[in-house]
């Protein structure tokens, strides 16, 4: 399986931005499509967006559609995600994951990082 690590959280005010990334280790990035998610205190996992082996699909959550960004590095072996006009609703944990298919839904991926913190204050 591939191991993924997220970075990029932290600490932000309303209406700032975000670059979260998702660097794989163990086998190469290229192989599989990844799914960002998120899980706020006392909520399920939610999608937040999904991108393809090639980068040239990609889908997203109604509640961040317009404001974010999914994109990959192939070479660097590395998604992104940017989210720009943050609100305190977007505070969570967000995780990446990889899997063999595209899609909106946790249990379709295989491999997943541990999180990284995103708190958004008002």
């Amino acid at each position: 399986q591939v191991q993924l690590v997220e970075s990029g959280g932290g600490l932000v005010q309303a209406g700032g931005s975000l670059r979260l990334s998702c660097t794989a280790s163990g086998r190469t990035l290229n192989n599989y499509n990844v799914g960002w998610f998120r899980q706020a205190p006392g909520k399920e996992r939610e999608f937040v967006g999904c991108i393809s082996r090639n980068g040239y699909y990609t889908d997203y959550a109604s509640s961040v559609k317009g404001r974010s960004t999914i994109s990959r590095d192939n070479a660097k072996n590395t998604v992104y995600l940017e989210m720009n006009s943050l609100e305190p609703v977007d505070t969570a944990v967000y995780y990446c994951a990889a899997g063999a298919v595209v899609s909106p839904i946790p249990q379709a991926y295989g491999s997943w990082g541990q999180g990284t913190q995103v708190t958004v204050s008002s």
